[in-house]
């Protein structure tokens, strides 16, 4: 607990604060990993069903290019 009210200190802030800021942070965290869950879960299923897919090798390709800063559609999934 020290270490909350140390943080709190610092920020000027109270330690329920400080408290109630992490565990909104912990939410919004723990939210995203569920969807990212339940996307991968849906693609897999897709996946599953259909037979359609891209490579990892076409996913790395795809990705290059806007790290690139180029403009680059998705590849299309075959099976």
């Amino acid at each position: 607990m020290r270490c909350v009210q140390r943080l709190a200190a610092s920020r000027r802030r109270s330690p329920h604060w400080v408290m109630r800021e992490a565990i909104e942070q912990y939410e919004v965290r723990e939210e995203k990993h569920e969807q990212l869950r339940e996307d991968a879960l849906a693609a897999w299923t897709h996946k599953q069903t259909t037979g359609l897919h891209a490579t990892a090798e076409e996913a790395d390709a795809w990705l290059a290019k806007p790290e690139a800063g180029k403009n680059a559609a998705a590849p299309k999934c075959h099976d």
